[in-house]
């Protein structure tokens, strides 16, 4: 897909939209820009915070974004049919991460707009006299927010957008000044986070409003992530070049033991906020917005005005939800045949709007080891099961198929809802795979048009994970489409998610935890690492369908699940356990570069070549360098600055 640049400076107030709360929604009303006095008034303090919560589509289930927290890592490579977008953030010598093509761009440019938005509320909304405190908050909360994400992706961000340190700016300015990480940390995120704990209630005031827990896992995060960056133990450089010293003097060991305690407060005070009884209920579409999701970039089917995106089709632009597209290959091109002489081909698995199948784009493909290693338990941990989509069945009949039965794999029928194609959980060497020479008319039905195995007796075609591919991979379930409006057909799978995009779950909470008594908290009687890891494991382990099988399953293996935990925790199993739990949410670049294990645990991969008859994995290495651990600055932000050419290269994070 061609590339669309915007180009946004920081400091200008943009375009963005206006809302007023109304009973548990929020409703959204355009709007050209935010005047000095607009916030002075109540309208405009509701409508700038309805605002910041919209922001948030502009930057999550963004397609491109996704990418950048999962393409080079060890969950996610380029797929078949993906363009540079994919292909630079992979750094497998096939593209490379540039100012003008890294898509941290999405982040860089939602985010300061909102960030000016939010000091506009705080710094106006005192004046109306009738704006709560908790109201107030909920702009602090916000800006904390993005200002974590940003420091995070590019090191030190200005704090200074035109008008003075975390001041609202209404003047376009074309210079600007970064300041470093710590500053970052502790002169906006923490002081913000602090008070938004302090004045938030327990309970939203809005669906998928914000409250203290919300607060309190942010914080917990940033204290944890801050703690990291202040021990730095491989030595990664930071721009703008700073001591790694905290300003009040605090050690990383006193941050990652706040950060426990925080994530302790947070799980110890749940509010309306709990772990749901199974991994599967938690991502089921009919089951959304439940208990454990604590923010979300939120869509609906019920409007497409209130939606942003239509129900039919789809722009594949912000602030559409279509990031699932991305990891979905293209199933549509499985064959089955009308006849057992396989003559006339059909499209037995058609594009539908349900949340196995939705929209098909092949731009980005697990690796091997994502399938064969993280998820390595297919059999007691459900987490596989309710991740990915390993099972592709006919619903021919829903596309205006007429006929019954179809012959597919071993010229064996099968019926609408069988099996037509099947990711195996382990290899099988009595797989046989197709042949350079094969041809529908010399294999009949041996014949698979996506490279598909055969196994004797089984009428679907199968595809061992050592034979996953660039073209042909699990997709992922936990993000697909969910709609109730597509009747007894196909409904419309090419109109973006009206699902939420999960940004924050309570699960969070108990890794926080984890990970810090890890790196040395000292921690509460029953809270150890292990002990809190095993909360999720426990949960991973109860089963009451089996996705792919597509049958009621209820089973525990709460017991062996925990029983398989090492004695001894470290940060490598917090990490697995991370990926186990939230794979392609788009987690993962975040994770292997706070805790500086990104070169080590995805510095090569394995995958098979991107056509229909490749099947043998190759190993891929990838050139991880220091500097990648901080994304570029846009060129649209350094092309926009009215700086000297050497100003413009200081601002520029080194490597770039």
């Amino acid at each position: 897909m061609k590339r669309k640049h915007f180009k946004s400076y920081i400091g200008i107030a943009l375009i963005a939209f206006s809302f007023m709360a109304c009973s548990d929604v929020l409703e959204e009303q355009p709007r050209s820009i935010y005047e000095p006095g607009f916030f002075q008034t109540e309208k405009g303090v509701n409508g700038g915070l309805t605002s910041l919560y919209a922001h948030m589509r502009y930057i999550y289930g963004q397609g491109y974004y996704f990418n950048t927290g999962l393409t080079g890592t060890d969950e996610y490579t380029y797929a078949q049919s993906a363009d540079g977008n994919f292909r630079d953030m992979d750094l497998s010598g096939v593209g490379s991460i540039t100012p003008s093509s890294s898509r941290s761009d999405v982040l860089w440019g939602a985010a300061f707009p909102n960030i000016n938005t939010a000091s506009g509320i705080i710094e106006n909304a005192e004046a109306v006299g009738t704006i709560s405190d908790a109201l107030i908050a909920e702009a602090r909360f916000f800006r904390a927010f993005d200002y974590f994400l940003l420091v995070q992706t590019f090191g030190g961000v200005p704090l200074d957008l035109g008008a003075g340190v975390l001041k609202f700016n209404t003047n376009p300015v074309r210079v600007s000044v970064r300041n470093t990480v710590p500053e970052v940390y502790t002169q906006a995120i923490f002081p913000d986070l602090l008070k938004a704990i302090e004045d938030l209630p327990e309970n939203p005031r809005v669906t998928g409003g914000v409250t203290k827990n919300v607060a309190r896992l942010f914080l917990a995060k940033a204290y944890l992530t801050y703690a990291w960056w202040l021990e730095n133990p491989n030595s990664i450089p930071t721009y703008p070049e700073a001591a790694r010293q905290d300003p009040e003097g605090n050690s990383s060991d006193w941050y990652f033991q706040e950060a426990y305690d925080i994530a302790l407060d947070g799980i110890n005070n749940p509010g309306p906020y709990a772990l749901q009884e199974t991994f599967y209920d938690l991502h089921l579409g009919a089951n959304d917005r439940n208990s454990e999701m604590m923010l979300y970039a939120d869509h609906t089917e019920e409007s497409e005005y209130y939606n942003a995106a239509s129900f039919s089709w789809s722009n594949g632009a912000a602030p559409e939800n279509f990031a699932a597209w991305f990891v979905t290959w293209n199933y549509t091109t499985i064959r089955s045949a009308k006849d057992a002489a396989w003559t006339d081909e059909v499209s037995s698995v058609q594009r539908e709007a349900a949340q196995a199948y939705g929209r098909p784009w092949t731009r980005m493909a697990p690796t091997i080891g994502a399938i064969t290693n993280t998820f390595a338990d297919k059999t007691l941990d459900s987490r596989y099961d309710a991740t990915f989509v390993t099972t592709f069945r006919g619903n021919w009949k829903k596309g205006g198929v007429t006929e019954e039965v179809l012959y597919n794999a071993n010229g064996l029928p099968v019926s609408n809802g069988d099996a037509i194609l099947t990711f195996l959980d382990e290899d099988n060497a009595n797989v046989v795979y197709p042949t350079q020479t094969s041809s529908k008319e010399l294999a009949g039905f041996d014949y698979s048009n996506v490279g598909g195995g055969t196994l004797s007796g089984r009428s679907d075609f199968v595809i061992e994970p050592s034979a996953i591919s660039r073209l042909r991979y699990p997709t992922v379930w936990k993000l697909g489409t969910y709609r109730t409006d597509s009747g007894d057909g196909l409904g419309q799978p090419n109109g973006a998610l009206t699902r939420p995009f999960y940004i924050a779950k309570f699960s969070e909470f108990y890794f926080i935890a984890a990970e810090a008594a890890v790196k040395g908290a000292s921690v509460q009687a029953g809270s150890s690492a292990r002990e809190l890891i095993n909360v999720i494991r426990a949960r991973a382990g109860k089963w009451n369908w089996d996705n792919n099988g597509n049958v009621a399953r209820e089973e525990d293996n709460s017991a062996a699940m925990m029983a398989a935990t090492p004695v001894e925790i470290t940060i490598d199993y917090v990490l697995a356990e991370r990926s186990r739990e939230y794979f392609a949410e788009g987690y993962r670049w975040f994770d292997l570069v706070r805790t500086q294990k990104w070169e080590e645990l995805a510095g090569s991969y394995q995958i098979a070549g991107r056509e229909r008859l490749d099947r043998q994995a190759q190993t891929i290495n990838r050139t991880i360098e220091k500097y990648h651990y901080l994304r570029p600055i846009p060129s649209g932000q350094i092309d926009g600055l009215e700086m000297t050419e050497a100003e413009k290269a200081e601002y520029q994070n080194p490597g770039y």
